[in-house]
């Protein structure tokens, strides 16, 4: 049989595990204007992320925004560069890495995680490379966003699908599209928050900041805003607060229309002028400190509420590596596998092998190569 190149060929009585796709955004390969040129180029260019006719779009985008903003960006990333890297891939290997060993514990059977980012690198591409290097034959896709929006899940879809396309054997596929409820991560996110109370005091108001998105995807049906202000419900509940004691905010405005409100610079300058004196700002949306968090929001709206009167400003860090953050993650994992062969809560080891060489002398005598 003739393969393509990077083909893998079907493969007789050999172990078929469990593939895990972990996905986040992404992030430029250095602080660097050429790195971030490269980075907001594939990024800004999604028309899922940027929905404006692509003739208008190619124009604004390259005479206006590439010309300018890598610029601007890559100050914003030089300011929490890590020694080793960029922030949220760092985080994201750590996270990869412990769901690896959190799935050895508790999957019950063969199971092999991969990290992809939707732009930059490592890319989804390579990780499903990786993913069939290792023979699986059953893949769950796993965004790290745990509110949908069209602009992160489903391109996170569409690009898995490119990669499908190119392939001759396709791998069955599930995604876990959302989790904005889900009880354990609700139970993360409250836990780190009481954590924070306990090492700095619980005065001050609670501002829970969600990444930002154009009013009119709202409009147009995405869920994002619902499932934003249904995560901040839940997480006040668990910690018993009253409603005037937490608030929604919505950050990272990009270009001139309207975008989901009230802001959070706005809000947090506001409140500064009001005579708030404490904040306690976390990003439940973000499931890895970025710059999103770590320079917009730690930096320079922290600036931004001590400029305007405000005394204290705390923020209380992404559940990044944390133990019950990991922990949340597993379980969705098992919960969304359910029901696939090989995967089943009396899977047997020794069973299975003898299976799979029954399969591979059946093969054999058909005339299968080994």
């Amino acid at each position: 049989m003739v393969m393509e190149k990077g083909e893998i060929s079907h493969a007789h009585g050999k172990v078929r595990p469990v593939g895990i796709l972990v996905t986040n955004l992404g992030t430029p390969d250095a602080p660097t204007p050429a790195a971030l040129r490269k980075y907001l180029g594939e990024f800004l260019w999604d028309s899922r992320v940027v929905e404006i006719p692509r003739p208008a779009w190619w124009l604004i985008l390259n005479c206006f925004v590439l010309p300018f903003r890598p610029k601007r960006s890559a100050r914003n990333y030089l300011r929490i560069w890590d020694n080793d890297g960029s922030p949220l891939l760092l985080t994201a290997q750590k996270q990869t890495t412990a769901l690896q060993t959190y799935l050895n514990d508790h999957f019950p059977g063969p199971v092999v995680t991969a990290l992809g980012m939707r732009y930059g690198n490592p890319s989804i591409e390579s990780a499903l490379e990786k993913l069939r290097e290792a023979n699986v034959q059953r893949v769950l896709v796993f965004p790290l966003y745990p509110q949908y929006s069209a602009a992160t899940t489903a391109s996170t879809f569409d690009a898995v699908a490119a990669v499908f396309n190119k392939w001759r054997l396709i791998p069955e596929m599930r995604m876990i599209n959302q989790y904005h409820d889900d009880p354990a991560y609700i139970g993360a996110l409250a836990n780190s928050i009481r954590e924070h109370w306990k090492r700095h005091g619980r005065e001050g108001r609670l501002l829970m900041s969600f990444h930002g998105m154009p009013k009119r995807t709202l409009l147009a049906g995405d869920p994002y805003y619902c499932q934003c202000q249904k995560t901040g419900r839940l997480i006040a509940e668990r910690l018993e607060l009253a409603d005037d004691e937490w608030y929604v905010t919505f950050q990272s405005r990009f270009g001139r229309e309207e975008w989901l409100q009230p802001y959070t610079d706005k809000t947090l300058k506001a409140w500064g002028k009001e005579g708030v004196k404490r904040v306690n700002v976390i990003s439940p949306g973000f499931s890895a400190d970025c710059v999103e968090t770590l320079e917009e929001l730690d930096l320079e709206n922290r600036e931004a509420f001590i400029g305007a009167g405000g005394d204290e400003f705390f923020y209380i860090p992404a559940l990044n590596e944390r133990d019950d953050h990991i922990r949340a993650l597993g379980e969705l994992v098992l919960k969304h596998t359910q029901g696939w062969p090989g995967r089943d809560d009396d899977w047997d080891g020794e069973r299975a092998a003898q299976l799979r060489d029954k399969g591979r002398q059946r093969a054999l005598a058909l005339g299968a190569k080994d």
